[in-house]
């Protein structure tokens, strides 16, 4: 296709495309036909996502006005604290065809902070209470277990010390995904201030420069892992206050890190009492009716984002969460539900054809692209990261260039393979051709972020990386002194796969709390099945600071990788070679940057006299940068760390020296001098 100025700059990245230019334009173009039925007079992305100051309760010269769309209702009341609950004596009055509510509250005292409030529905005669859509904070009631909203609004506002919020840029990221009320050891809930103190700290000193928040935006049932969300505007009150998440968030920022929110824009919790389902009486005030606004694997309820105060309840939220809290960026859950009208399920997305269908939904597309949009717009700097599995092309490109607009897609296909290779047998089995595939292979110039294995392989049912290596060993083998095939095998090649996943994968690196130290066993949230036992919601913090026990050299590996990967920012170089692969010895060799990395698989033999090509990074003495063999990270300091090679031109396998390599170990050499070489008489 000749390039016109019209036609989008994707279709030149990826040729594949070619076939589906009229799918490109289709997405362009709804893109900026939403956009501009959307802002009307508004300047801006940025302007138009204002719902939270307009919707809800605020402060106003003579008193409060509080705020609500509900189109469904026929009346609706104010009841709460501030009236004993009186159920007639605070209407409010329908302002628009469009289905705004409004009240007016003379006198400063007429609501005061932490006050208990509900709305009352009327619809179709039938009554029933609600929950204020935008409130700020719900709290559960400790006798009835109902969930009550909380006017929310302290005399002294919170004061941000946090200066370079929004003007800091970090890259590459390191990630450390963390749950809040499980980041403690004890058998209960933690809090964002024991956060603070306790955990923040550890992320730092681990070489982590962002912390990734799950499970933040209000949930009723603590067991969904905060993915059944019930409450938008309104920080989990299961960890505390919202003071003390923007305590967490300023504190953070002081230690030069970076905060993302887990958003959960893809679906909602189906509660009526809680949520938004049902708000108004009606069941398609905020999503699809019939079937269609239902997932049917996570039982919960699914947004039309093709409906213009859909798309701004859930705009505003985004900013609300930018503005009122300091997030520098967001890891959008469930993106493949979202693309998919089927949700993705049961879909092998082995073709182009599986992106553009009838089962594609273009309007959801489209409230992607407005939502990463704004995040630039109301921060430039700001990190949008896609949970995308299918690959939908376009996903990180500009909207300009006809993409969705996202920084960075998890590589969600790397942890499922490493569990794939875990008990496929042997590692020295491995296909070293399909593992160079799978870490290296993503679309053209999109950014990805890369991890060895997911929060959802740690929950109860499934196994973590180091469960999966050392089975039932891992209560048994994990004391320096234990020695073992199975449990040797399992350190080694949990160091392995970590440092290859990041060295080879991706252009950032994300890691789940705990993980980073072989957390032993998985996480089971307290539940009726279990007894409401706390004892696997937690992390064993304990298990990394025992110097008797193996825990301490996994992290201590975790550090020097992290500390390794910054000294070289590995991550941010595109220069990547394949110098070597072996199948036969389990040997893969490459070079990035100025480095050159060869890796041992093998669980039965050392790599002797291997010879190393390092044509890429020229002729030279090299020396060792980096072993993972180290003692110190429960190796066998198998490798003379100050021993340096010098390379020699062979007649039939070029520029490169000799090297022997431990048995699943990895090391890496840095060019340290010119060889100086006789000249030819």
């Amino acid at each position: 296709m000749k390039k016109t100025e019209s036609t989008p700059k994707i279709l030149s990245i990826d040729p594949w495309l070619k076939n589906y230019a009229s799918d490109i334009h289709l997405r362009v173009n709804r893109f900026n036909e939403t956009k501009k039925t959307l802002l009307g007079k508004h300047a801006d992305l940025s302007s138009f996502a204002n719902g939270y100051m307009y919707y809800g309760f605020h402060r106003t010269e003579t008193g409060w006005v509080y705020r609500e769309w509900a189109p469904g209702a026929d009346s609706i009341h104010l009841i709460g604290e501030f009236n004993g609950w009186d159920r007639s004596s605070h209407p409010l009055t329908k302002i628009s065809e469009g289905g705004v509510w409004e009240i007016e509250l003379t006198g400063a005292d007429a609501l005061k902070h932490g006050q208990k409030v509900k709305v009352q529905i009327t619809k179709d005669g039938e009554i029933f209470d609600r929950i204020p859509t935008y409130i700020r904070r719900v709290v559960q009631n400790p006798v009835t277990h109902d969930f009550d909203g909380q006017i929310w609004m302290p005399e002294k506002p919170f004061e941000w010390t946090d200066g370079g919020y929004g003007r800091r840029k970090i890259s590459p990221l390191s990630i450390y995904e963390a749950h809040i009320g499980m980041a403690q050891e004890e058998g209960r809930i933690g809090t964002y201030d024991e956060f603070t103190e306790n955990i923040l700290p550890r992320i730092k000193k681990a070489g982590y420069n962002t912390v990734q928040l799950m499970a933040i935006m209000e949930h009723p049932y603590y067991a969904s892992f905060g993915y059944q969300v019930s409450n938008f505007y309104a920080p989990s009150s299961w960890f505390g206050e919202p003071e003390g998440l923007k305590r967490l968030i300023n504190r953070a920022h002081e230690m030069g890190m970076l905060v993302f929110l887990d958003l959960v824009h893809s679906h909602a919790c189906a509660n009526a009492n809680e949520g938004l389902g049902m708000f108004d009486g009606t069941q398609t005030q905020f999503f699809h009716e019939g079937n269609r606004g239902w997932h049917s694997a996570w039982g919960s309820r699914v947004f039309n984002y093709g409906k213009h105060e859909v798309i701004h309840f859930l705009l505003s939220n985004i900013k609300y969460w930018q503005e009122e809290f300091h997030f520098d960026g967001f890891r959008f859950d469930g993106v493949t539900s979202m693309l998919y009208l089927n949700h993705g399920l049961g879909v092998s997305f082995d073709s182009y054809d599986k992106y553009f269908s009838l089962n594609t939904d273009i309007e959801a597309v489209t409230y992607l692209q407005l939502a990463t949009e704004l995040i630039h717009s109301v921060n430039p700097l700001a990190v949008a990261i896609a949970e995308d599995m299918s690959g939908m092309p376009g996903m990180c490109l500009p909207i300009r260039y006809g993409g969705v607009g996202f920084d960075y897609r998890l590589a969600m296909g790397v942890p499922d393979y490493w569990i794939k290779m875990i008990k496929s047998g042997p590692s020295k089995d491995w296909n070293i051709f399909g593992m160079w595939h799978e870490l290296t292979t993503r679309r053209p110039q999109e950014k990805v972020i890369g991890y060895a294995e997911s929060h959802d392989q740690a929950l109860v049912g499934d196994k973590t990386i180091m469960f999966r290596l050392a089975d039932a060993e891992m209560y048994t083998g994990m004391e320096k002194s234990y020695h073992s095939f199975t449990m040797d095998r399992a350190i080694q090649l949990h160091k392995l796969i970590r440092f290859i996943t990041l060295t080879l994968s991706c252009d950032g690196y994300l890691n789940f709390m705990g993980n980073e130290f072989g957390h032993p066993e998985w996480i089971d949230f307290p539940r009726e099945g279990n007894g409401n036992s706390f004892h696997y919601a937690r992390r064993q913090w304990s298990l990394s600071e025992n110097d008797l026990l193996k825990y301490p050299q996994l992290l201590a590996f975790d550090e020097g990788m992290h500390k390794f990967s910054r000294k070289y920012r590995v991550m941010c170089k595109r220069d990547l070679q394949n110098l070597w692969m072996d199948p036969e010895k389990s040997i893969i060799a490459f070079s990035k940057g100025e480095l050159v990395y060869v890796f041992n698989f093998s669980e039965i033999a050392d790599a002797e006299n291997f010879f190393l090509p390092v044509h890429t990074v020229g002729e030279g003495e090299y020396k060792i940068v980096f072993s993972s063999d180290k003692g110190d990270f429960g190796g066998f300091d198998r490798v003379d760390e100050k021993r340096t090679f010098k390379s020699f031109t062979s007649p039939d396998r070029g520029e490169g020296f000799v090297v022997t390599v431990p048995s699943l170990s990895v090391l890496v050499f840095e060019k340290s001098a010119p060889v100086k070489r006789a000249r030819k008489s």
